[in-house]
């Protein structure tokens, strides 16, 4: 079997099978590492079979073997590990084979993120449910998003080009901003997030936002996806309130042996 460095759209069909095979979806978060990973291609006999892809030539973020040939994914991840000095591995518990692979490598384990699907369970009309004025983000709301946010949302000003920020005023005073980042590599999916003013936490402004954003991506066709810091028990809480429920993992595995390298 060889392997060879290739771009995303020479793997596309194999990475939807790779999707579709997931028990359950990734967050932006996640998928922002995949596509700024380098893939190959796994060939045998000129046929593709699978692909693998690492970020920053050391953090393996996927692999992928055709059913046909998973007998041999122990000895392919090995070398995959080994040629390229692979440091760690980011693997959703979503991902049964991957998961099994790094199990079968002793690695050790740091939990990340938790990943959201929406539960379906209809809260709007609860009390505390009124996000108030959410509105698409304007280049005019700028100023007001990076003096609450600070440099948390990263390139403000693309976002609201982009149509990924949704601002909650009361009045002239910015209560929060919702995000919306839709997928690029799960169709039909969004990742939903907020970020509320610290001077009105605790208020119920962060769980009518992701009301908010609910209602929107599913107005729009979009299934609402979303995550956060596996330690960070405040967005944890709040996207529950909102209806968000957990089972799946992000999980950051350490290489034994590959320390220092």
């Amino acid at each position: 079997m060889d392997t060879r460095a290739c771009g995303i759209e020479e793997i596309r069909e194999l990475l939807q099978e790779y999707i579709k095979g997931l028990s359950s979806p990734f967050d932006s978060f996640h998928e922002q590492y995949i596509l700024a990973s380098q893939f190959y291609i796994i060939l045998s006999e000129n046929a593709s079979i699978g692909y693998y892809a690492i970020h920053d030539h050391s953090l393996l973020t996927q692999f992928y073997l055709r059913r046909p040939h998973q007998r041999h994914a122990q000895v392919l991840l090995r070398r995959v590990l080994e040629e390229h000095q692979v440091s760690e591995v980011f693997v959703s518990t979503g991902d049964e084979l991957l998961l099994s692979l790094a199990l079968d490598h002793d690695m050790a384990i740091a939990k990340q993120a938790y990943f959201f699907q929406d539960s379906g369970l209809d809260l709007t009309s609860d009390p505390g449910s009124d996000p108030g004025m959410l509105r698409p983000a304007e280049l005019a709301d700028l100023e007001d998003i990076q003096r609450v946010c600070g440099d948390f949302l990263g390139s403000v000003a693309l976002r609201i080009q982009k149509g990924e920020l949704f601002t909650c005023y009361r009045g002239s005073e910015l209560l929060g901003v919702g995000i919306v980042e839709r997928s690029a590599l799960i169709d039909g999916t969004a990742s939903i997030g907020m970020f509320t003013n610290e001077s009105y936490r605790h208020q119920g402004v962060g769980r009518s936002i992701i009301l908010w954003l609910k209602a929107w991506c599913h107005a729009q066709g979009i299934r609402p996806l979303s995550g956060c810091w596996y330690y960070n028990e405040a967005s944890k809480r709040t996207l529950e309130s909102a209806g968000m429920v957990t089972r799946t993992r992000l999980l950051r595995m350490k290489v034994v042996g590959q320390e220092g390298k």
